[in-house]
């Protein structure tokens, strides 16, 4: 019965050195269980040739009993412990039954068969384990390989997702690099729209300039005149008209440096920073300029301007240059509006676009109050089915090549988002159109 511990500590050795042949750990354990092996196979052939009887189960037993204590201890072997530690059994049996032998020889042979069948059992026990253990290290190893596929699968799947996003973001990035231009040609567009009717305005108080100047050149050399003839009394009231023709000329200069700097303020980014504006002067202002805008492209065009602006209007705090947009916007519509129904309509139809502010309550707390600007039209009107789509993105009534589709979307983020106000349309076709606009202080 010698023989069982050696072969058993020789297939321990094999099984971990088995197990080993595709594990990161090969490098560093399969040089020394290698060397285990010849030393397991060289100790069991001297044991046989020179020990006889129960030595070699002694020298066999305490062979196997440090192979499983080392196995046993080596963190690198965790996953097989079971059946490393099926091996103390059989251990255990083999010194056991050598020291009896050697030291109580009749009591050993008179219970030898015991003997042999506890090394036996415990042989056959390793053999069970080494089943049970082989069959759970195949469902791990299966688990394994499932766990790196999956993990493979997780991979490209991730590599894939992070493609899409770069995708995505550069496509979002190009989208907001378009969008960002195609806001700028509306503001171009819009500012073309201006700048026939800043032409027309700002001639006005040149003219002004112009004939008051040579005015009062004229009566300067008057002036001149009678100081040479001595009379004082007249030179000072002609002094006087002159003064007057000073304030005048002030009064017009003034008028053009409001225009020009209006003009600069739509034309330049917004700042993003709201400051306290009158919005009556903000909107008749804004009115007059479509108006001239348009009277430039077609001289025959007249419409009459009604407005009726509350007087008692507290200064709204917004960003100037882009409520003066949105209004720039709403103005040039209902001016197209009525041009259009101009081209179709009767001799009695009279073009009109009303202005109109006032202070509103709001919808918001107890007290709270807002600014109402109202711009109506009675031109062509918009028909029920396009109502809801006129505050879209790209979506115009204008013909190819006369709108961007971007100005009711653009005045409605302003409003909407950028104010927190409101913008709503009341048609009817045929008819006439009121935008309302509402500011909340």
């Amino acid at each position: 019965m010698g023989f069982f511990p050696f072969i058993a500590a020789f297939l321990l050795v094999k099984r971990l050195q088995k197990s080993l042949l595709f594990s990161p750990l090969r490098a560093k354990w399969m040089s020394q269980l290698t060397l285990a092996l010849w030393v397991i196979v060289g100790i069991g052939i001297l044991a046989t040739i020179f020990l006889h009887g129960g030595f070699s189960s002694v020298l066999g037993g305490a062979l196997l009993l440090g192979a499983t204590w080392i196995a046993d201890k080596e963190a690198d072997f965790e996953s097989f412990n079971a059946f490393v530690k099926a091996h103390f059994p059989l251990a255990a049996a083999s010194i056991l039954a050598g020291l009896t032998e050697v030291i109580a020889p009749h009591f050993y042979d008179k219970y030898d068969n015991f003997f042999g069948f506890a090394i036996i059992g415990a042989f056959v026990w390793i053999f069970a384990r080494w089943a049970t253990t082989k069959k759970q290290r195949e469902e791990f190893n299966l688990i394994t390989q499932q766990n790196m596929l999956l993990d493979k699968l997780v991979a490209e799947r991730t590599a894939e997702l992070t493609q899409q996003k770069n995708e995505l973001q550069q496509t979002l990035e190009l989208l907001q690099t378009t969008q960002q231009q195609l806001i700028q040609s509306e503001k171009l567009a819009s500012l073309g729209e201006l700048t026939a009717g800043i032409a027309h305005e700002i001639q006005n108080p040149l003219n002004f300039v112009n004939n008051f100047s040579e005015v009062s050149m004229e009566l300067v050399d008057e002036m001149e005149q009678e100081l040479n003839k001595g009379d004082k009394d007249e030179a000072i009231a002609i002094a006087a008209d002159i003064k007057q023709n000073l304030e005048k000329i002030i009064h017009h200069g003034k008028r053009a440096d409001g225009i020009v700097k209006g003009m600069l303020q739509h034309s330049r980014a917004s700042s993003n920073t709201k400051e306290p504006t009158d919005i009556n002067k903000l909107a008749d202002e804004y009115l007059r300029l479509a108006y001239h805008g348009l009277r430039a492209k077609d001289k025959t065009f007249n419409a009459e301007m009604d407005t009726h602006f509350d007087e008692a209007l507290p200064m709204a705090n917004v960003i100037p240059q882009d409520i003066g947009r949105v209004l720039l916007n709403l103005f040039t519509n209902a001016f197209y509006a009525v041009q259009q129904r101009q081209k179709t309509a009767d001799a009695g139809y009279k073009p009109t676009v009303t202005l109109s502010t006032k202070l509103v309550k709001s919808g918001g707390g107890k007290g709270a109050q807002c600014i109402e600007i109202a711009v109506q039209d009675n031109g062509t009107g918009i028909p029920d089915s396009l109502k809801e789509k006129i505050m879209q993105p790209f979506f115009t009534t204008k013909p190819t090549g006369e709108g961007t589709g971007l100005g009711l979307s653009l005045s409605y983020d302003i409003v909407a988002k950028g104010h927190g106000g409101a913008i709503d349309v009341d048609s009817k076709e045929g008819a006439y159109t009121r935008f309302t606009i509402k500011l909340p202080l």
